[in-house]
């Protein structure tokens, strides 16, 4: 038998305190908060701004917020926080997860914290789900690959977030605030600018029975090493 728990998982680029502001003014009622930065990501440094974070602070994290055995997650954000969130837990083995849109809420809202009784996360990690930039850099004329980042940043037109604007050879735009577009068979990838909005396109295609991969890097780790890079 299921248990049911919200997690509230809105964020903003570049204020780590934001979301959780978001949270104490107003979340659906009983609904515990992961922070995009520090709960569903490790520390910025080589393999990106948001690289996966370790097994054990994933686990702590969402034992915290009440994620465990029997518990369905309904996982709600903005930016792909919700996303990431319902991507990590496969990643860790908790299938038992779905998105809701927080503008399809229809239900009272509640201010304040919550008081939410941990559970025991039990991380059973899996090995197939995401790519690491050697693999993809070698395997780019064989793989479908998708970027989800807005156009213009896909384009290489300069901006404040990449320090190297561009995008990786071959790939495909599929912004992730806009709808999918048709996509090519085969076998996909999905990045973006640090490996969380680009769980957005993962996630509408998984709904379609479509599975693709996660390239945890994305562009903030690709930049940094000497692979190639495509403009306009």
């Amino acid at each position: 038998m299921f248990s049911y728990r919200f997690v509230d998982c809105r964020w903003e680029l570049g204020s780590p305190g934001r979301g959780r502001e978001l949270y104490l003014a107003g979340h659906i009622p009983g609904a515990s908060f992961l922070n995009v930065d520090e709960d569903l990501s490790g520390p910025p440094g080589p393999r990106g701004r948001h690289p996966l974070p370790a097994t054990e602070d994933f686990a702590r994290a969402a034992s915290r917020a009440g994620i465990g055995p029997g518990v369905f997650v309904i996982a709600y954000g903005n930016m792909g926080g919700a996303e990431r969130l319902w991507w990590l837990l496969r990643h860790f083995g908790h299938d038992d997860c779905a998105v809701l849109e927080l503008d399809g809420w229809l239900g009272p809202i509640r201010t304040g914290d919550e008081e939410v009784e941990p559970a025991d996360f039990v991380p059973r990690p899996r090995d197939d789900d995401m790519i690491g930039p050697e693999e993809l850099a070698q395997r780019l004329d064989e793989l479908v690959v998708v970027d989800a980042r807005r156009p213009e940043r896909f384009r290489g037109e300069p901006n404040p977030i990449d320090a190297v604007p561009g995008r990786i050879p071959g790939a495909r735009n599929a912004p992730w605030n806009e709808p999918l577009p048709e996509i090519p068979e085969g076998e996909l990838v999905a990045y973006c600018g640090s490996g969380v909005t680009a769980c957005v396109p993962l996630h509408r295609l998984a709904l379609s029975g479509r599975a693709g991969r996660l390239y945890p890097g994305s562009w903030s780790e690709w930049e940094q090493l000497d692979l190639p890079v495509t403009k306009g």
